[in-house]
């Protein structure tokens, strides 16, 4: 029952065991958590949002701990108000995620009854009001800035940066995005301690990292491992190897924006460096398997279709390039010079992580399958 964390001393304490603990965030940035906190500085009027808009095609990390354990979530929450002098939380959920939007709110209004939120909770002096509020119903709606808009009742584009919204966020006030898992994580560190937690994983990625198997997979499912952990241990000994008929000839780890690794050749630690290396990245660690009979340039106008159908259209580079994408995919022939530029083009010039990161997952695509892919790497 919330609150779990009995007594978690003062905000300095909590933010010096967050910074122990070396967390970063698992919404697929990866930022330092302490760092963000910290640039927010205590600011009057901040307000902390939990990024519970998951959009990665395979992720459910965050619906099920939204749907299992809402009141870690708002623990969670409240912990990081508590760190930044907040006096205002907002839990964003995804709108394709009713039944985790109803048991936010339920938490919230048992919280509320509980004493555990409003004004001068438990006697302490402290103020904490926490809303909860529906996603746009897009995949970058969920990116940070993105989001902010939405929430300010505008279309859910990314805005160009500085500022920042650790400096001008939701409605020009200080504000902190963290994803759900993220702030899930939080009464761990406060209870246990941020020595324990940075002990768990690699130097650099303490911790642990929720992964989600797709169907293609014998026991499909959501494991919490230790973030290192190789991708064969995960796939072979906690999702039990592909499904009887099934013979996965590529992997898509961390959703559209991660990448493509052959699926004989997943030794490679759960770790953003370790990823980073073989051209991927981990973003929600979601494992989607593509069987040996989808033809490669199916799967590459996939990826393609998302973009241009996920692009929110904010600056020229995503939205073109998206739409040119999918043209030369569909067309199924070998593209030529103006493929290569166009995907240094969105690399470089997209506002957002989104188009950003399209060419990286479509190059990783090309690599994973080789010379059934040949010409499109986009050199």
């Amino acid at each position: 029952m919330w609150p779990r964390t009995v007594s978690c001393g003062t905000p300095e304490q909590v933010r010096a065991e967050v910074a122990v603990a070396g967390l970063r965030g698992r919404g697929g940035a990866g930022f330092p958590v302490a760092a963000k906190w910290a640039a927010a500085g205590g600011s009057p009027g901040t307000v902390v949002v939990a990024n519970g808009d998951e959009g990665d095609p395979g992720s459910y990390a965050d619906r099920l701990l939204m749907e299992s354990d809402p009141g870690r979530v708002l623990e969670g929450l409240a912990l990081a108000c508590f760190a930044c002098g907040a006096r205002r939380g907002v839990v964003l959920v995804r709108s394709e995620y009713p039944r985790a939007l109803a048991a936010m709110r339920e938490q919230v209004r048992r919280a509320y009854a509980d004493g555990h939120l409003g004004r001068d909770v438990h006697g302490s002096g402290t103020d904490l009001d926490v809303g909860v509020a529906e996603g746009a119903g897009s995949y970058v709606a969920g990116e940070e800035t993105a989001l902010i808009a939405g929430l300010e009742g505008g279309r859910g584009c990314a805005r160009p940066r500085p500022p920042y919204p650790t400096r001008a966020g939701l409605w020009d006030a200080p504000t902190v995005v963290n994803n759900v898992e993220t702030l899930a994580a939080l009464p761990w560190i406060v209870r246990r301690g941020g020595a324990a937690w940075a002990r768990r994983g690699v130097p650099g990625e303490p911790g642990t990292k929720l992964v989600c198997l797709s169907e293609r997979f014998a026991r499909p499912g959501c494991y919490e491992v230790e973030l290192g952990t190789p991708l064969s241990r995960i796939v072979q000994d906690l999702g039990g190897g592909p499904r009887p008929g099934s013979e996965p000839a590529v992997v898509q780890v961390g959703g559209p924006l991660g990448g493509f690794l052959v699926a004989d050749d997943l030794d490679v630690p759960l770790s953003e460096r370790a990823l980073a290396a073989r051209g991927a990245a981990m973003g929600h660690a979601g494992l989607v398997a593509f069987d040996r009979d989808v033809e490669p340039l199916r799967v590459l106008r996939h990826v393609w279709e998302f973009a241009d159908a996920e692009s929110c259209g904010g600056c020229s580079p995503c939205r073109v390039g998206s739409r040119r994408g999918l043209e030369h995919a569909a067309a199924g022939t070998p593209p030529g010079p103006e493929y290569g530029r166009m995907l240094r083009l969105m690399a470089g010039a997209s506002l957002c992580a989104f188009g950003r990161r399209v060419p990286d997952a479509v190059r990783s695509l090309a690599r994973a399958y080789g010379d059934r892919l040949a010409g499109w790497e986009g050199r």
